[in-house]
């Protein structure tokens, strides 16, 4: 395993992190796997020296966190491993239940503490941005997280980039905790994060831990364009229906596939090299619902692109609208 600095922290992450999105109760999505299941691909990763897991308080409506935390508690040392987690979208339907508000903020760290079994998390991330909360209330009462001992560090996730830059000149005009991380959506068919997100990042020295690094699984190549696919998550995942499928992805997906075949490796490997090559990217977030695909995550580390091979896969690229920020 690879190792790097989290942006200009200190803290070392694994080239890649394990979501852990697709542990929890499959009632809330059918592609989700139960607690038993789950628990050899956490196992796994951190045999493969992965010390980076992500999760969220609404992944299974807080079921993700559980598992996550009993798994790490099994299988690692607290010190050893690196708890991300993120507040925003709401457990239930009652006002105060979302968003980035102080109130919210300050119940949804200490509930995700609980479920998780720890008395600090590594990452605490705002998991969209909140146009309803001034900057100022999040941003301090993330700050406060951080000095009560319940973070180390706090990241941000997918906005546009003048909202991040407000945010982190809020905190800084403050001396309040800056983000340290931004999980953003980047991949080979979704490279809008190149024109502002990206430049910013590196300028600023923030670690970048993309999600979706394959598309949702489309990078792969086991989509149709019929919107069927050969999965459960392919044929019941409406949210990558609305966000990929164009005609040039199709294209791109093909490029990788010939390039796969070329090298002798899968469409997953080229595509996460190809993210990992990318300037700023420190650790993509990965899922993996087989083992295979933790396995293959792996051995994409030991794939090295020439710069022709990166613009080979590039090529086809056609603009998006923004997708991911809600």
């Amino acid at each position: 395993m690879q190792y790097a600095n989290l942006g200009r922290t200190g803290l070392k992450v694994s080239r890649l992190c394990l979501g852990m999105m697709t542990y929890g109760a499959p009632k809330w999505r059918e592609w989700v796997l139960g607690e038993e299941q789950s628990r050899p691909f956490v196992k796994r990763a951190i045999e493969h020296g992965i010390n980076f897991f992500d999760t969220a308080d609404m992944y299974s409506l807080g079921v993700s966190e559980e598992v996550a935390g009993r798994a790490l508690r099994d299988f690692a040392r607290r010190d050893e491993v690196v708890i991300a987690t993120k507040v925003f979208y709401p457990l239930g339907d009652k006002p105060n239940q979302g968003g980035l508000s102080r109130k919210h903020i300050m119940e949804a760290i200490d509930g995700s503490l609980r479920r998780l079994g720890v008395d600090h998390v590594d990452l605490y991330q705002i998991h969209r941005f909140d146009k309803e909360t001034p900057i100022e209330e999040t941003m301090e009462a993330l700050h406060d997280v951080v000095k009560a001992g319940k973070a180390r560090y706090i990241g941000a996730s997918s906005m546009y980039a003048w909202q991040f830059a407000e945010m982190q000149h809020t905190a800084e005009m403050n001396g309040w905790t800056r983000f340290a991380s931004m999980q953003n959506h980047y991949n080979l068919v979704y490279r809008e994060e190149e024109r502002e997100m990206m430049p910013l990042c590196r300028s600023d020295g923030v670690g970048v831990i993309p999600w979706s690094p394959l598309a949702r699984g489309f990078l792969a190549g086991n989509r149709t364009k019929d919107k069927s696919g050969e999965t459960a998550r392919s044929k019941s995942d409406a949210f990558a229906h609305d966000m990929y499928y164009q005609d040039e992805d199709f294209e791109i997906v093909d490029r990788v596939a010939e390039l796969a075949k070329r090298r002798g490796v899968s469409n997953a490997q080229i595509a996460l090299a190809w993210l990992l090559h990318q300037p700023g990217v420190t650790s993509p977030i990965i899922g993996a619902s087989k083992m295979y695909q933790l396995e293959e995550a792996a051995a994409a580390l030991n794939v090295q692109l020439s710069q022709d091979e990166c613009a080979f896969l590039e090529e086809r690229y056609r603009p998006h609208r923004v997708l991911g920020h809600s």
